[in-house]
């Protein structure tokens, strides 16, 4: 139960949901957007977080957007993970959101609730950076396009007005050669170790990584690393595991010297498939 009361709006439009926005932040209302709500839910819970106001997404038409358009993927940001994984248009996007918690939670959890949450893994933006997605954003300023590398950086970095409408993907991507790893301490249960999304472009291997770092990335210093195939494979990864862009977590899942030990093996796993594909 949430433990506040707050006022509750789900425009039809994008400009009204960013009409919505600016008369509730004048009120003083602190408002927030939400597509799924899950994770807002959670952080409501628990006293993190105080909007006096939500704005729902869901009924807005764009974000629920869904299809091949002008040889892009366009996917709305309130698309649910279970409904990704069904339509299977991305493959590699598909694999990696059917990871993300149970059936269950994946009816509810959406991909912009995903790529834009608190939370460390946010494993939905892998397959997008790999494949240099662009994102549709909205906000008072209007509508606008950009590269997912430039507003997801550890995070997605939006303006406190702007919302997350879709995300487009290149149609030559959906094809890529790809493997997908999810590395738990116990069978099929809890949070990852590591997680592993790659693919093969161009004859070049592209990688990103969730759970490594207490942040999701794709480094383009590691796969300068990985293309050198002039060099034996081990000697590539422990040059890998030297541009990490920052320390390797220990939590309650295991330890860092445990996730190294973990991610070595996987990433020998990616590349030796890749390699051969």
């Amino acid at each position: 139960m949430i433990p506040f009361d707050f006022d509750y709006y789900q425009p039809a439009s994008i400009q009204k949901a960013v009409e919505w926005f600016q008369l509730l932040h004048k009120r003083g209302k602190n408002p927030m957007y939400y597509a799924g709500g899950t994770e807002i839910i959670t952080w409501a819970r628990t006293n993190s977080i105080h909007p006096g106001a939500v704005i729902d997404l869901k009924a807005i038409p764009e974000c629920h957007v869904m299809e091949i358009q002008n040889d892009k993927l366009v996917i709305g940001a309130c698309v649910s993970l279970s409904a990704l994984s069904t339509a299977n248009l991305f493959p590699l996007l598909s694999e990696t959101a059917q990871g993300v918690a149970d059936q269950t939670a994946r009816n509810k959890i959406t991909l912009g609730g995903n790529i834009a949450g608190k939370i460390h893994f946010r494993e939905a933006v892998l397959p997008l950076l790999l494949a240099n997605s662009k994102v549709i954003i909205a906000g008072i300023q209007g509508v606008k396009e950009a590269s997912i590398h430039q507003v997801f950086t550890q995070q997605l970095r939006l303006e406190p007005d702007e919302f997350l409408v879709q995300t487009v993907t290149d149609r030559s991507y959906l094809s890529s050669p790809y493997v997908h790893y999810k590395k738990r301490q116990i069978g099929k249960i809890g949070y990852p170790l590591v997680t592993i999304a790659a693919l093969k472009k161009n004859n070049r291997i592209h990688t990103a990584y969730s759970g490594v770092c207490s942040f999701p990335f794709r480094s383009f210093e590691i796969e300068q690393v990985f293309n050198e195939s002039s060099i034996p494979l081990a000697v590539r990864i422990e040059q890998a595991m030297s541009k990490l862009p920052a320390p390797v977590i220990t939590n309650a899942e295991g330890s860092a010297a445990y996730r190294k030990f973990v991610l070595k093996q996987t990433m020998a796993d990616a590349i030796q498939t890749l390699e051969r594909g």
